[in-house]
């Protein structure tokens, strides 16, 4: 590890800019957090399944909190070693090339205009549309989608939002194809400006999320170009995640950008997570579970997303992907919805206060359940109420429906891992705001039968993009020096017989099963 001097301290700035807010973190070389800034994101709703951001206020209040964050330390320039970035994924925006203006707000990831549009591609396979120039005939938009990037048609995904403002900001595509617009994720919006505007670039993780990239080559593909109506002349250079970005003068001299990552591959990387059948699960307002595997897309049989993992070279890196849509959202809804708590914190004591969930089992599947089920329209219930049943056995039922979603995810990882010739996942590595609760921890590891670990470091998203840029800058030499700083805070191992924790697992997929519309 690299430092300028031994008595003058050095860091690396992360960029974690998120949907409800923006951050900026100073990590010291060992991973230790030395300043944090952070400001709300303003949510924009123009009408229901409709998210927008404004674009230019992402910017503003990332540069805020970028500034912000190195006075408080009063770090100079050459103190600053490098900048990494990380961001919510596929969250679209277009914008003038020669203003650098967006011509309209950000569309984010949680929209749900294009619905129709994917579902009408999902659901014929005989339009032209469907069957690109050049590919065989015999091939859906849904095959040649999941084929070619590893994800599922949905609106989620970045290529029909960009689709859908081309098609409805008016002179959008005649200057799309003069070459006039850029597009990006958050990722090349944030380095378009840090750099004013001399570079257009993301990083592979963040590309394999817009449905445009062929994940096995690393490059975007024609045919799926062609599928979404895309001009090749609206997107950004793709580049390994650690690298070279450009550089900035904005924060103070000239500082080079190193790291770029989505999300939850940064957090993948930040957890360590660099060999196959390395585990993490983010425990936020959903859960994220991802699981490396090495430079080899594994086609998941058990409903989860192939994706690219962050890439510390030019070398492909993979990981497969599940998502649950309500993770600690649930605890929101204990406090807003039912009111039965006062504050999200409230809510280990009071599942606690009884020693089981007496037989209720809840899921939260308020917007659909996602893998390994992607039950769109399936709906929240409460199941096994009897007149002893209290808030406390609902709250406890609340905590154990994330352990359970986020335990089918597991069991559906480890099957495609054995399915692949490897071996089940045998510790899940956590981080999220969710993650502090004990309670939920000690639950999530009797369902697994295998250890959860809880880092020291649960920043690990800010610390993923940290990490990536420090290995181009030289402030490490390898993965095996980062490998080498991860540190357990508490290691929750398993109480529960496999029997019992079977069972438990068995009554959860028949509640499931009864949320499903007919």
């Amino acid at each position: 590890m690299n430092t300028t001097s031994a008595t003058t301290p050095t860091y690396l700035l992360a960029l974690d800019q998120g949907t409800s807010s923006s951050r900026s973190i100073l990590f010291t070389p060992d991973g230790q957090i030395a300043a944090m800034a952070q400001r709300e994101l303003p949510q924009v709703y123009p009408q229901p399944g409709w998210v927008e951001h404004d674009a230019r206020e992402i910017w503003r209040i990332q540069l805020e909190t970028a500034r912000e964050v190195i006075a408080k330390v009063g770090a100079q320039p050459e103190q600053v070693r490098a900048i990494g970035i990380t961001n919510q994924r596929e969250t679209t925006v277009v914008w003038s090339r020669r203003t650098g203006e967006p011509i309209h707000h950000a569309i984010v990831w949680q929209d749900r205009r294009t619905e129709a549009f994917c579902a009408e591609l999902r659901a014929d396979a005989s339009t032209g549309r469907q069957r690109p120039d050049g590919v065989d005939g015999g091939v859906d938009a849904s095959t040649l989608v999941q084929q070619r990037t590893g994800l599922r048609i949905d609106a989620y995904f970045s290529a029909t939002k960009l689709r859908w403002i081309l098609d409805h900001v008016p002179g959008a595509r005649d200057a799309a194809e003069r070459g006039e617009l850029a597009f990006g994720t958050i990722d090349s919006w944030l380095i378009w400006h840090l750099t004013e505007g001399r570079e257009h670039l993301t990083d592979a993780s963040n590309a394999s999320r817009t449905m445009l990239l062929n994940i096995h080559t690393g490059q975007w593909d024609e045919d799926l170009l062609r599928l979404f109506d895309i001009p090749r002349s609206v997107l950004p250079e793709v580049r390994p995640s650690s690298g070279d970005f450009g550089h900035t003068t904005l924060l103070g001299g000239k500082l080079p950008i190193g790291g770029v990552a989505g999300d939850q591959q940064a957090s993948l990387f930040g957890q360590a997570c660099f060999r196959p059948g390395l585990a993490k699960n983010t425990y936020g307002t959903g859960c994220f579970m991802l699981m490396h595997t090495g430079d080899q897309a594994q086609t998941s049989r058990n409903g989860l997303l192939t994706t690219a993992a962050a890439q510390p070279d030019a070398r492909h890196a993979y990981a497969l992907e599940g998502s649950v849509f309500i993770g600690g959202a649930v605890v929101q809804w204990l406090r807003d919805g039912l009111q039965a708590i006062r504050a999200s914190g409230e809510v280990q004591q009071l599942a606690e206060s009884v020693p089981d969930a007496g037989g209720v089992v809840f899921v939260p599947a308020f917007t659909g359940l996602g893998a390994p089920y992607w039950a769109g329209d399936a709906r929240g219930a409460i199941l096994g109420l009897t007149r002893g049943s209290t808030v406390a056995h609902i709250a406890r039922a609340a905590l154990e429906s994330i352990a359970f979603q986020s335990a089918a995810l597991l069991q559906a990882m480890s099957r495609d891992a054995v399915a692949h010739g490897g071996s089940p996942v045998s510790e899940l590595r956590v981080d999220g705001g969710a993650c502090a609760n004990d309670l939920l921890m000690q639950i999530q590891a009797d369902l697994l039968g295998i250890p959860v670990v809880r880092p020291k470091v649960i920043e690990t998203t800010a610390l993923g993009a940290a990490y990536l840029a420090g290995l181009a800058t030289g402030v490490y030499r390898d993965l095996g020096e980062l490998e080498a700083q991860w540190q357990v805070d508490r290691r929750f191992l398993p109480t529960l017989s496999r029997a019992d924790a079977a069972a438990r697992m068995a009554r959860w997929e028949h509640a499931v099963r009864q949320t499903l519309a007919p």
